[in-house]
Protein backbone atom coordinates (compact mmCIF):
# COMPACT_ATOMS: atom_id res chain seq x y z
CA UNK A 1 0.00 0.00 0.00
CA UNK A 2 1.20 3.46 -1.22
CA UNK A 3 -0.14 6.25 1.01
CA UNK A 4 0.36 10.01 -0.39
CA UNK A 5 -0.32 12.45 2.36
CA UNK A 6 -1.52 16.06 0.95
CA UNK A 7 -3.29 18.93 1.64
CA UNK A 8 -6.82 18.27 0.93
CA UNK A 9 -8.55 20.43 -2.48
CA UNK A 10 -12.26 21.36 -2.56
CA UNK A 11 -12.19 18.83 -5.25
CA UNK A 12 -11.82 15.94 -2.21
CA UNK A 13 -14.84 16.80 -0.46
CA UNK A 14 -17.27 14.48 -1.51
CA UNK A 15 -15.09 11.74 -0.42
CA UNK A 16 -14.27 13.49 2.64
CA UNK A 17 -18.08 14.12 3.12
CA UNK A 18 -18.61 10.53 2.98
CA UNK A 19 -16.06 9.19 5.43
CA UNK A 20 -17.58 12.32 7.87
CA UNK A 21 -20.82 11.15 7.09
CA UNK A 22 -19.26 7.22 7.93
CA UNK A 23 -17.46 8.60 11.72
CA UNK A 24 -21.70 10.63 12.33
CA UNK A 25 -23.39 6.76 11.93
CA UNK A 26 -21.03 5.90 14.60
CA UNK A 27 -22.47 8.21 17.13
CA UNK A 28 -18.80 7.84 19.07
CA UNK A 29 -16.86 10.82 16.75
CA UNK A 30 -18.89 14.01 16.49
CA UNK A 31 -21.61 15.81 18.02
CA UNK A 32 -22.54 17.06 14.53
CA UNK A 33 -25.87 15.40 13.68
CA UNK A 34 -24.79 15.60 9.80
CA UNK A 35 -22.32 16.55 7.26
CA UNK A 36 -21.66 20.07 6.47
CA UNK A 37 -23.37 20.86 2.66
CA UNK A 38 -20.33 22.04 1.29
CA UNK A 39 -16.49 22.20 1.17
CA UNK A 40 -16.71 25.68 2.68
CA UNK A 41 -18.66 25.27 5.20
CA UNK A 42 -16.08 21.92 6.77
CA UNK A 43 -13.35 23.65 6.30
CA UNK A 44 -14.47 26.75 7.86
CA UNK A 45 -11.56 28.41 10.09
CA UNK A 46 -9.49 25.42 9.90
CA UNK A 47 -5.50 26.08 9.01
CA UNK A 48 -5.07 25.32 5.59
CA UNK A 49 -1.80 24.26 5.49
CA UNK A 50 -2.89 21.59 8.33
CA UNK A 51 -5.67 20.67 6.80
CA UNK A 52 -4.13 16.90 5.12
CA UNK A 53 -5.67 13.94 3.53
CA UNK A 54 -4.13 10.14 3.06
CA UNK A 55 -5.17 8.94 -0.33
CA UNK A 56 -4.15 6.06 -2.21
CA UNK A 57 -4.80 5.29 -5.72
CA UNK A 58 -6.93 8.54 -5.89
CA UNK A 59 -9.07 7.45 -3.07
CA UNK A 60 -8.90 8.82 0.03
CA UNK A 61 -8.21 6.85 3.10
CA UNK A 62 -8.91 9.31 5.76
CA UNK A 63 -8.78 13.42 6.72
CA UNK A 64 -7.52 15.63 9.71
CA UNK A 65 -7.23 19.14 10.16
CA UNK A 66 -6.70 21.80 13.33
CA UNK A 67 -8.87 24.31 13.88
CA UNK A 68 -7.68 27.17 16.53
CA UNK A 69 -9.42 26.93 19.55
CA UNK A 70 -9.46 30.53 20.05
CA UNK A 71 -9.15 33.70 17.87
CA UNK A 72 -7.27 35.79 20.97
CA UNK A 73 -3.60 36.29 20.01
CA UNK A 74 -2.14 34.68 23.15
CA UNK A 75 -3.61 31.38 21.78
CA UNK A 76 -2.80 31.45 18.54
CA UNK A 77 -0.86 28.20 18.53
CA UNK A 78 -3.23 26.09 20.09
CA UNK A 79 -5.79 24.27 17.93
CA UNK A 80 -7.52 21.32 17.97
CA UNK A 81 -7.59 18.19 15.93
CA UNK A 82 -9.90 16.06 13.82
CA UNK A 83 -9.19 12.65 12.22
CA UNK A 84 -11.62 10.61 10.64
CA UNK A 85 -10.64 7.54 8.73
CA UNK A 86 -12.90 5.40 6.25
CA UNK A 87 -14.47 2.60 7.77
CA UNK A 88 -12.35 0.25 5.14
CA UNK A 89 -9.01 1.79 5.65
CA UNK A 90 -9.08 1.29 9.52
CA UNK A 91 -6.18 -0.88 11.36
CA UNK A 92 -4.13 -0.37 8.37
CA UNK A 93 -2.12 2.35 10.03
CA UNK A 94 -3.64 5.53 8.00
CA UNK A 95 -4.35 7.66 11.25
CA UNK A 96 -0.66 6.96 12.55
CA UNK A 97 0.41 8.45 9.05
CA UNK A 98 -2.02 11.32 9.04
CA UNK A 99 -1.58 12.59 12.80
CA UNK A 100 2.19 12.18 12.41
CA UNK A 101 1.88 14.24 9.65
CA UNK A 102 -0.32 16.50 11.00
CA UNK A 103 1.90 17.45 14.19
CA UNK A 104 4.94 18.12 11.91
CA UNK A 105 2.91 20.06 9.68
CA UNK A 106 1.07 22.11 12.60
CA UNK A 107 4.69 22.63 14.47
CA UNK A 108 5.73 24.18 10.97
CA UNK A 109 3.12 26.61 11.33
CA UNK A 110 3.06 27.75 14.62
CA UNK A 111 1.17 25.64 16.83
CA UNK A 112 2.64 24.70 20.19
CA UNK A 113 -0.36 22.80 21.49
CA UNK A 114 -2.93 20.33 19.52
CA UNK A 115 -6.17 19.28 21.59
CA UNK A 116 -8.62 16.72 20.97
CA UNK A 117 -11.74 16.11 22.67
CA UNK A 118 -12.76 12.20 22.24
CA UNK A 119 -15.77 10.48 23.25
CA UNK A 120 -14.94 8.24 26.19
CA UNK A 121 -16.07 5.52 23.97
CA UNK A 122 -13.86 6.09 21.11
CA UNK A 123 -10.93 3.88 22.45
CA UNK A 124 -9.30 3.59 19.02
CA UNK A 125 -8.97 7.46 18.39
CA UNK A 126 -7.75 7.80 22.28
CA UNK A 127 -5.33 5.02 21.78
CA UNK A 128 -3.97 7.28 18.38
CA UNK A 129 -4.02 10.35 20.03
CA UNK A 130 -1.62 8.51 23.05
CA UNK A 131 0.52 7.35 20.36
CA UNK A 132 1.38 10.23 19.23
CA UNK A 133 2.29 11.81 22.29
CA UNK A 134 -0.67 13.12 23.63
CA UNK A 135 -1.76 13.44 27.31
CA UNK A 136 -5.08 12.86 29.33
CA UNK A 137 -5.88 16.21 30.60
CA UNK A 138 -8.98 16.12 31.86
CA UNK A 139 -12.89 14.42 31.34
CA UNK A 140 -14.97 17.05 30.28
CA UNK A 141 -18.31 15.67 31.83
CA UNK A 142 -22.05 16.08 30.55
CA UNK A 143 -20.55 18.59 27.90
CA UNK A 144 -23.58 18.19 25.43
CA UNK A 145 -25.93 15.88 24.57
CA UNK A 146 -26.20 13.07 21.71
CA UNK A 147 -29.74 11.39 21.05
CA UNK A 148 -30.94 12.93 24.21
CA UNK A 149 -28.28 11.76 26.61
CA UNK A 150 -25.64 13.67 27.94
CA UNK A 151 -21.79 12.73 27.15
CA UNK A 152 -18.50 12.84 28.37
CA UNK A 153 -15.62 13.47 26.09
CA UNK A 154 -11.82 13.28 27.28
CA UNK A 155 -9.52 16.02 26.46
CA UNK A 156 -5.63 15.60 25.67
CA UNK A 157 -3.53 17.98 24.43
CA UNK A 158 0.33 17.13 22.83
CA UNK A 159 2.53 20.13 23.44
CA UNK A 160 5.28 20.67 20.84
CA UNK A 161 8.76 19.60 22.12
CA UNK A 162 9.77 22.98 20.67
CA UNK A 163 7.79 25.13 23.12
CA UNK A 164 10.50 27.10 25.45
CA UNK A 165 13.32 26.84 22.84
CA UNK A 166 12.99 30.38 22.12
Amino acid sequence: MTIKIRKVTKDDWEQVKSIYEAGIATRNATFEPKAPLSYEQWIGQANLSCSLVAEEDYTILGWCKVTPVSYREVYSGVGEDSIYIHPEATGKGVGNLLLHHLIVQSEAEGFWTLEAKIFMENEASIRLHKKNGFKVVGIREKIAKMDGIWKDTLLLERRSRLVGRD
